[in-house]
C-alpha cells in the first residue's frame, strides 16, 4: 500500500505537468461546460423551460454531471496516446505499482475537473443559479460528482488500454457526448417516449443530475420515476460502486498484461 501511494504520487505529478503542457485541451476542456451553460440556457432557455422553475437552476446541475461523465473521454483518449507512443511500454519496464500509473492518472483528472468545476459553478452564480440547499449539503453535492467523475475516468482508462491508438479513443470518446442526451441532463424525462424514458432514467448521468439538483436544492427528486432517480443520491452511489468495482480492475489488468 505504501509503494502504491507513493508511486502513485509521482505518476499524479506527472500528469499534471503533462496538463500544464498541453494547456489547450485543458483549456478547452474547461471553457466547454461553461459554453455548453450559455448556449443552453440563453438559446435554448426560452423552448425548453422547466414549468416552475427557472431553466438554468434546473440546466446548472444537469451540466455538471455530464462533464463528469466527460472523464470517459479524457481518460479513454489519454491512456490510448501513452500507449500508442510507447509511454505504457516503459512504464510496465519499470519498478512501480501496476496500479499506481492508471491511479495517478485518475486522481489528476478529477484535480483538474475540480479546478474547472469552481469556474463553471461561479459563471452559474453569474446566470442565475444558486445554491439553495445547506452548506452540508452542497459539499455532498461536490463530492459526489467528483466520485463521479473518477469513476468515469476508469471507464475510459480501461477503453482507452483496450483501443491502444489515440485516433480511434478519439473518435469513440466522441461518441460518449450522446450519453448526457439521453438523461435528464439538459430535459426532464416525463415528456419522453417509454422505452427512450426508461434508457433515460437508468442512465448514471440521470442520477448524478437528480442527486445534485436535490442536494443544492435546485428541485426535489421526482415522483414515479425508476429507482435511481427516485432515490437519487443512494442510486448515484450505487452507480459509482458498479464503475469502479468493474472498471479498476480492469484496467488494472489491461496497463499490466496489455491485452484483456
Amino acid at each position: 500500500m505504501s509503494a502504491l501511494a507513493y508511486d502513485g504520487t509521482a505518476m499524479l505529478g506527472r500528469q499534471l505537468r503533462r496538463m500544464r503542457n498541453n494547456p489547450g485541451l485543458l483549456i478547452l476542456t474547461q471553457v466547454m461546460p461553461v459554453s455548453m451553460l450559455l448556449f443552453f440556457g440563453y438559446v435554448f432557455g426560452s423552448a425548453l423551460a422547466v414549468p416552475g422553475e427557472a431553466y438554468r437552476s434546473f440546466l446548472v446541475p444537469g451540466i455538471l454531471a455530464a462533464t463528469a461523465a466527460g472523464g470517459v473521454m479524457t481518460g479513454m483518449f489519454q491512456s490510448a496516446q501513452d500507449v500508442h507512443r510507447g509511454v505504457t511500454d516503459r512504464f510496465r519496464t519499470l519498478p512501480v505499482s501496476r496500479a499506481a500509473v492508471p491511479l495517478g492518472q485518475a486522481v489528476a483528472d478529477v484535480v483538474a475537473t475540480a479546478a474547472g468545476t469552481v469556474l463553471f459553478l461561479l459563471v452559474g452564480l453569474a446566470v442565475g443559479w444558486r445554491v439553495e440547499g445547506g452548506a452540508l449539503e452542497a459539499v455532498c453535492a461536490f463530492a459526489l460528482l467528483m466520485l463521479f467523475r473518477f469513476a468515469c475516468v476508469w471507464v475510459g482508462i480501461f477503453l482507452g488500454l483496450l483501443t491502444r491508438n489515440e485516433e480511434a479513443a478519439g473518435q469513440l470518446g466522441g461518441a460518449t457526448f450522446l450519453l448526457p442526451l439521453l438523461s435528464s441532463a439538459y430535459i426532464p424525462t416525463e415528456g419522453l417516449p417509454g422505452w427512450l424514458r426508461t434508457v433515460a432514467e437508468w442512465n448514471p448521468i440521470s442520477a448524478v443530475a437528480t442527486a445534485l439538483r436535490d442536494l443544492f436544492g435546485n428541485a426535489p427528486a421526482p415522483g414515479g420515476t425508476a429507482w435511481p432517480m427516485a432515490h437519487p443520491v443512494a442510486g448515484s452511489l450505487v452507480w459509482c460502486a458498479v464503475l469502479l468495482a468493474v472498471f479498476v480492475p480492469l484496467a488494472v489488468r489491461q496497463y499490466t498484461h496489455g491485452r484483456p
